[in-house]
């Protein structure tokens, strides 16, 4: 069974390449330039793995981060960043982000971590 992933970045070409590379990897991908938008789309559907853009105008990352684990304390967040401070990086995975990935993301490596957000998904009853 293929993972299901909800992508989010504020700039519409990076996820409109993401979203066609990760689909050739075999994962079902939904994708948004909002974290307002993406809080919603996870109340309405399961995702195995959230991928976020930390730093994004109107919410950033840790706020809608909080948000996640505050509705939906399963959802796995995974942030794609660029240029972030290592201070950063632990202030996410503190707060409860399984993991942040530096961009240009090995897809890879992405596609590990998405695997282990849902082997911990299927592990923890929704």
């Amino acid at each position: 069974m293929s993972a299901k992933v909800l992508l989010v970045d504020d700039e519409k070409d990076f996820l409109d390449i993401m979203a066609e590379r990760m689909g050739v990897w075999g994962m079902e991908v939904s994708t948004t330039t909002s974290a307002e938008d993406a809080l919603k789309m996870v109340q309405e559907e399961p995702y195995d793995a959230v991928i976020m853009d930390l730093m994004m105008p109107e919410m950033d990352g840790f706020k809608a981060l909080k948000l996640f684990k505050k509705t939906r304390p399963e959802v796995q967040i995974i942030f794609l960043t660029g240029n972030v401070p290592e201070e950063k990086c632990n202030e996410a995975i503190r707060l409860g982000a399984m993991d942040v990935i530096e961009k240009p993301a090995d897809l890879k490596v992405l596609t590990q971590k998405i695997e282990e957000a849902k082997a911990l998904k299927m592990k923890k009853p929704e």
